[in-house]
């Protein structure tokens, strides 16, 4: 990793093309000119008033040599949550639902109805074993039980 990127990693986006064009002495007009937009706009992007598109991320990345990649997820720190996936399934709502026999039992759940939920519980995010519920209600609904 970049060891400007890695300094700034906390601080986000701006300040690391900042940085980054700080330790290459240019100005905000020299960056401007190698990415081919505008001088104020390069000051928006540090500032953190403007959110960059993934063509003016690439376009910092080949101005000042930075990651490509690095900028990506400082540009969109959420984005590297959502590829990473859960940290443990131990917390998950299929976890919760399958190990509360209770509500299992008020709903009189069969075992091929919770082989069913597994099944829809690995298609998306479940918020809740109430949304394991709502599924099996519909699900239930729709073949008549």
């Amino acid at each position: 990793m970049n060891r400007v990127i890695a300094h700034v990693k906390t601080s986000g986006f701006g300040d690391a093309i900042r940085a980054k064009r700080r330790e290459l002495n240019l100005t905000q007009d020299e960056v401007a000119v190698r990415m081919e937009i505008s001088a104020p706009y390069v000051g928006h992007l540090e500032s953190g008033k403007r959110h960059p598109s993934d063509k003016i991320i690439a376009k910092v990345s080949a101005a000042l040599g930075l990651d490509n990649r690095e900028l990506f997820f400082l540009a969109n720190p959420h984005a590297e949550a959502l590829i990473a996936g859960p940290v443990s399934d131990a917390g998950s709502s299929w976890e919760q639902f399958k190990s509360d026999e209770k509500l299992q039992r008020i709903h009189s759940i069969t075992n091929a109805e919770m082989q069913i939920l597994s099944h829809v519980a690995l298609m998306g995010d479940i918020q809740s074993p109430r949304d394991l519920i709502h599924i099996l209600t519909t699900i239930r609904h729709v073949v008549g039980r």
